[in-house]
């Protein structure tokens, strides 16, 4: 599945309609089998400006607009969940600027491919807010604290160079080569033991909190799961003829 955010007249600003949608297109990719790996873009020149600003500020075609803490937590804390709990492959395929709210929500897929002239900005600082969006949990992750200090106190332009650099983002992609390179990646992922995946990422969700007592258990679990999949029977047999597996996502 791609799911193309689109309103590049605002460099695919977030607004509630585009948030809700995006969230109904995980949904589908959740509950749909014949999907096994999803891409995430945008259409125009940017990948995602963050939240629309028009759409938190009164006016007179907004009298009353919904408070920030609404938005977050209806619009952006579901988006970071579905993904992050979606047991199939993401990809993030950056065309363009990725900033505030669209820098994070990148940074949470699976992987992250983006062109070499994308900037990516934890723009919150410049307007006296806090990184959302799961920025505080994935990006101290990915770069260690001290990086992710300096980019959310900062507000710095991190080009995609940098990015993969700093272990931020996967692969940095020629610019127009995003969305083709995260098209590849794809169709590699899809066809792969997709139960595996799944449980593999439910596992990377908890690394960072639990002991490794913990952690020694919950892969234990895990891997009885696994062990009881279609594609692991698929996969061993493979192994023993000697020849290519034919996965199922089962």
């Amino acid at each position: 599945m791609i799911i193309s955010l689109n309103r590049p007249e605002v460099l695919n600003s977030f607004n509630e309609f585009m948030a809700k949608e995006t969230q109904l297109a995980l949904d589908q990719a959740e509950q749909d089998p014949e999907i096994r790996a999803v891409v995430l873009t945008g259409e125009g020149r940017g990948f995602c400006a963050g939240q629309d600003l028009q759409e938190v500020l009164s006016s007179e075609t907004n009298p009353t607009p919904k408070p920030i803490q609404k938005i977050v937590e209806e619009h952006y804390n579901p988006i970071v969940t579905k993904i992050r709990e979606l047991e199939k492959p993401v990809i993030a395929a950056v065309n363009g600027v990725a900033a505030g709210a669209g820098a994070n929500l990148a940074l949470c897929c699976d992987f992250v491919i983006a062109e070499e002239s994308v900037a990516f900005v934890q723009a919150f600082s410049k307007i006296g807010l806090v990184p959302d969006t799961g920025g505080t949990w994935i990006l101290p992750r990915l770069v260690g604290m001290a990086q992710a200090t300096r980019m959310m106190f900062l507000g710095d332009k991190v080009m995609a160079a940098e990015a993969k650099a700093l272990g931020m983002i996967y692969e940095v992609a020629e610019v127009g080569a995003a969305l083709e390179k995260a098209m590849i990646l794809a169709s590699q992922l899809a066809v792969q033991p997709t139960k595996a995946f799944g449980y593999t990422k439910k596992l990377l969700n908890q690394a960072f909190e639990n002991s490794l007592s913990k952690q020694l258990e919950a892969e234990a679990v895990y891997q009885a799961k696994a062990g009881s999949t279609e594609d692991h029977r698929e996969g061993v047999a493979a192994f023993l003829e000697k020849r290519k597996p034919h996965y199922q996502g089962k």
